[in-house]
């Protein structure tokens, strides 16, 4: 997607989220087009209630034909058994389950929804190997995934 077209989806999904958020969602930061700080807060019926995080979204260049780089930011991680200790995310729509008809507000809802269907929290059961390998800092889309349980 040219330049042109990516920026312009971007400001229509920005604007979109930013006049009409979903409930427990809200845009922090999006001073830098390609960089956003978004808030998410656990919904009330959840073990997450009245908790809330920050979520880092960076665009790629051929934004939406790649997904974003979605990362949860220290310190204020949630425990979920699919989320790392270092912000890292294991859902598929990140990665091999993009595609480009998702938005910045579908990711945020299927986080949301993902955090509030959860029944325990706690780390992935290989967060402590996943993290000392690739770091805190690392690209989560250079990880190689296994999408296995989709229970929480």
């Amino acid at each position: 997607m040219p330049p042109l077209l990516h920026s312009r989806r971007l400001q229509k999904e920005l604007a979109d989220l930013q006049r009409n958020p979903p409930h427990g969602i809200q845009v922090v930061d999006a001073d830098d087009l390609s960089k956003w700080i978004v808030e998410i807060h656990g919904a009330e019926d959840s073990i997450y209630a009245g908790e809330s995080w920050r979520l880092q979204l960076k665009f790629p260049h051929d934004y939406p034909m790649e997904a974003p780089e979605v990362i949860f930011l220290a310190p204020t991680i949630p425990e979920h058994p699919h989320i790392y200790s270092n912000g890292h995310i294991c859902l598929s729509i990140l990665y091999d389950g993009w595609t480009p008809a998702l938005t910045t507000s579908s990711v945020c809802l299927s986080l949301l929804s993902m955090l509030s269907s959860c029944t325990a929290k706690e780390r992935p059961p290989d967060d402590d190997r996943y993290v000392r390998r690739v770091g805190m800092n690392a690209n989560p889309k250079k990880s190689n995934w296994l999408f296995h349980d989709d229970k929480v």
